[in-house]
């Protein structure tokens, strides 16, 4: 009976030992990036007077990681350059928050309450932004005293 005990644990190691090898660990695949929502091609409400050009883009207007993309024109008026930008968001909170999100992006950003904006600077381009609506729009390479009538001017197109 012992023998046959032995022989029954004997092939039940045997069998234990019989399982599939263990399978090296493998590398988790690398998720791609998430893809930008499309952007509405706003040119339609951006200013005519000094256009030079406009162009969607779709990711990252401005170059500012934290914002999404929106439409972005080029202008030059009494020998000065600058962009005007616009973000459509769903809604005008979103476009609050990222008005917020804005806000930290830029040095030294002083709230305009005539607009309920911020001017500051990225890097060293002087940048006025605000919301409107669903809107987060501004003007990008002129001083504040520059930029604010050609911020209400913009203000006044977005509906």
């Amino acid at each position: 009976m012992r023998a046959r005990l032995s022989s029954i644990a004997a092939i039940t190691i045997l069998l234990a030992g019989c399982g599939s090898s263990p399978q090296a660990p493998t590398k988790p695949e690398p998720q791609p990036a998430p893809v930008p929502a499309p952007v509405r091609d706003l040119t339609g409400l951006l200013p005519p007077a000094g256009r030079i050009s406009a162009e969607v883009v779709p990711d990252h207007l401005l170059g500012q990681p934290a914002m999404p993309g929106g439409t972005l024109g080029q202008y030059a008026a009494g020998g000065r350059k600058y962009q005007l930008f616009i973000i459509e968001t769903d809604t005008a909170q979103s476009a609050a928050l990222l008005l917020v999100d804005m806000k930290g992006a830029l040095q030294n950003p002083a709230y305009l309450p005539n607009m309920g904006g911020y001017f500051g600077t990225a890097g060293s381009k002087p940048i006025f932004v605000f919301a409107k609506l669903r809107y987060l729009a501004g003007v990008a390479g002129l001083p504040e005293k520059e930029a604010d009538p050609i911020a209400r001017t913009l203000a006044a197109r977005l509906r």
